[in-house]
């Protein structure tokens, strides 16, 4: 009985010593990658587009629907989509340029939350995460945290398009997309793709 206990015991700690072996790895190791940097592009080709037609149709509503003057009342003042006063004008020119700014910040905001690539530092106690450029423009930020700020909310195989993973102090969720590579599997489970109460 007493050798039962001893070699559960050993056993335990074998494999708390392997797991502790994989997961402090000697050197760098690249856990995910996923370079979409030419999607990005078209969606801030798209994004900028966008922004500037809103821009003009505000700029157009702003100069050239004003209201008739005088008080005479001629068939043009029946038109319902000529204004009757300045409230409708500029209603119309906010409208439009809120619009506009909501699909550049979202041209803006969506490549800085997908991740480009995900990697384990050597020593296994931070990751590096890279993500897309505003816009597709240019080289993505990337950013070092200790992995114990990291969070996977859903294992990777309950998700159908992206693991929503959360870092401490960010406000929103980092998406890895799942047609990305995932260099190894079983470190990504291990380390950044465990959940972690934050």
């Amino acid at each position: 009985r007493w050798r039962t206990g001893s070699v559960a015991m050993a056993a335990t700690r074998a494999a708390a010593a392997a797991l502790e072996i994989a997961t402090n790895p000697p050197r760098d190791v690249v856990l995910f990658r996923h370079n979409r940097d030419r999607f990005f592009r078209l969606v801030g080709l798209f994004c900028a587009g966008q922004g500037v037609f809103w821009a003009y149709l505000a700029h157009f509503a702003f100069t050239a629907l004003r209201p008739a003057p005088g008080p005479s009342r001629s068939a043009a003042d029946d038109d319902p989509l000529r204004p009757r006063d300045n409230k409708w004008r500029l209603a119309f020119t906010a409208s439009c340029l809120t619009l506009g700014s909501l699909i550049v910040a979202a041209g803006c905001l969506f490549p800085l939350r997908a991740v480009k690539g995900v990697r384990l530092l050597r020593g296994g106690k931070e990751v590096t995460i890279s993500t897309h450029a505003p816009l597709g423009l240019g080289q993505g930020p990337s950013f070092t945290v200790p992995l114990r700020d990291v969070s996977c909310r859903a294992h990777r195989s309950q998700v159908p398009a992206a693991i929503p993973l959360k870092v401490k102090g960010q406000p929103f969720y980092f998406l890895l997309d799942k047609e990305g590579q995932l260099c190894n599997p079983r470190l990504f489970d291990l380390t950044v793709g465990a959940y972690r109460k934050l």
